[in-house]
């Protein structure tokens, strides 16, 4: 044990929030390790490198805050930022704040387990373990006949890529659930506007954080049957033309998420504009959207189009489900065969806490973190759950949904406050002999923001979709609510709160 590795700290993984808190505990001058999985930095970006991925956040915002001088000097060419240019931002980062040398790459985290006696983390890896005070964590073809299974984000953006490939010879799209998509508007950003930017950066953060989804998009104050039917067209057409998903589900009208008939004017515009676009009329049909505009709002980049391709067709596997992969592609429930070189799944997400299922986390008195969500994954501002001390989480359960970075930033700069201050009072302690520092949400601390997320829930249209804000889109998941949907303001708010407080909701030392 006396030849384990100790940090002060160790964190799992090598993305935007596990960069930040890397670099924030340093400055406390802690000893911390990053332990990453993949063979580099990036988080979800190095493991998502599919062809078309790019963010749906508009670049401005799409980085962090808290480095004045980069954020105004940093080049970035267009309005979105695909998946290259946001790993050569975060290397970009991490060589500019000496960060990699406290990053150890190719470490898979199998276990950790909270030691009592003398208040560490024990954290196995494939190359063995490490001990730690704080274990903190935030778990994010061309020449061939292509299938792709799903069209959520990432099946959008496969599609659109692949399908303006003139050397893919065919492109078949098997779904279950058609989507609603808008254009992404992606395009340049020119001198004048990043100058402008610049000069209002301060005030263009302060706005996000206060925002729903911290995205830089204007959110509507107006009932969409508040206006007439000619000038409800005029605010969807002017969104659509400006383009952006999250623009057209927040900036339109403040009561998509609630109102059914409010969302049901939005779900027609997109049918009609849609019905537009596609020619044929059996893939149109297909395409057609049955629920509500409730699941992640999507955009891209002439997803629609790509179906006018004489070699792109769609298979709707709802009513003719799959029912095997074959030697020569994929066998449907009626006997028809799809012959294809490649198959890409595209089949969603086991979102917000399916990472920590496959590490055994054990908590006070061995208690599994995995017996502790059995009937859903809760967690206190998605940060913290009881029973795990110094257990501390980026993005946990039960966090908003919108804009990563200032999510992240609000989350780790709560945890830093939080072991900031355990820090100074363990330097104060006279008796060694006495009981560690910890840090954890109170049960009740946990119950209460549990029960708010589940409020905020049932005011809304999203219980109506099967979707992974739920967990409904992994067979077997017990159903629960992952999600924060007051947004990111309220979370904010409430960090401030318990941070102001002397941290309320929590038990320190």
């Amino acid at each position: 044990m006396h030849d384990t590795p100790y940090h002060d700290a160790v964190i799992v993984g090598a993305g935007f929030g596990e960069i930040y808190q890397l670099y924030s505990l340093l400055k406390l001058g802690l000893s911390v390790r990053g332990l990453e999985k993949g063979d580099d930095l990036g988080g979800t970006w190095f493991w998502n490198r599919y062809p078309g991925t790019m963010s749906d956040t508009q670049s401005f915002l799409y980085r962090y805050s808290w480095d004045k001088e980069d954020i105004s000097t940093y080049p970035w060419a267009e309005n979105y930022l695909d998946a290259k240019e946001i790993l050569s931002y975060l290397n970009h980062v991490v060589k500019r704040h000496n960060l990699r040398e406290h990053v150890q790459f190719g470490v898979e985290v199998l276990s950790a387990k909270w030691q009592e006696a003398d208040g560490m983390w024990l954290v196995g890896t494939q190359r063995g373990p490490y001990r730690a005070r704080y274990l903190i964590t935030s778990i994010g073809l061309l020449s061939e006949r292509v299938g792709v299974i799903g069209n959520g984000s990432t099946g959008v953006q496969l599609i659109t890529k692949l399908g303006k490939e003139e050397q893919v010879k065919s492109l078949v799209c098997f779904q279950r659930h058609p989507q609603y998509s808008v254009p992404a508007g992606k395009r340049a950003v020119t001198k004048e506007e990043r100058e402008l930017i610049n000069s209002t950066y301060d005030d263009i953060w302060a706005r996000a954080r206060l925002s729903f989804g911290g995205m830089g998009v204007e959110e509507s104050k107006t009932p969409a049957m508040s206006v007439t039917p000619e000038e409800r067209e005029r605010i969807y057409q002017s969104a659509w033309d400006e383009g952006g998903g999250i623009r057209f589900f927040r900036g339109t009208f403040s009561d998509l998420t609630v109102n059914e008939q409010a969302n049901q004017t939005a779900c027609d515009f997109i049918k009609r504009k849609f019905g537009q676009i596609v020619k044929d009329p059996v893939k149109r049909q297909k395409l057609l959207p049955t629920e509500l505009y409730i699941r992640r709002p999507l955009c891209g980049t002439g997803y629609y189009e790509q179906f006018n391709r004489d070699n792109v067709d769609i298979v709707d596997i709802g009513h003719n489900p799959i029912a095997e992969f074959v030697g020569g592609g994929i066998r449907l429930s009626d006997g028809t065969i799809h012959e294809l070189d490649v198959v890409i799944c595209e089949t969603g997400v086991n979102a917000f806490d399916g990472a920590y299922r496959k590490i055994h986390i054990h908590g006070r008195d061995g208690l599994l973190l995995n017996d502790h969500r059995a009937k859903g994954a809760t967690s206190n501002m998605g940060v913290s759950v009881p029973n795990f001390p110094n257990l501390l989480m980026i993005l946990g359960p039960q966090s908003p949904l919108g804009n990563v970075p200032p999510m992240i930033e609000a989350q780790v700069d709560f945890i830093t406050a939080a072991i900031s201050r355990a820090e100074g009072h363990r330097r104060q302690k006279a008796d060694p002999s006495s009981p560690p520092i910890t840090i954890e949400t109170t049960a009740q601390g946990e119950d209460e923001w549990g029960r708010l997320c589940a409020e905020l829930s049932d005011k809304t249209l999203f219980k109506k979709s099967p979707s992974y804000f739920y967990g409904a889109n992994v067979e077997g998941k017990v159903r629960s609510v992952l999600i924060f949907l007051c947004g990111l303001g309220p979370l904010v708010q409430k960090l401030r709160e318990s941070r102001e407080g002397g941290f309320t909701g929590f038990h320190l030392f």
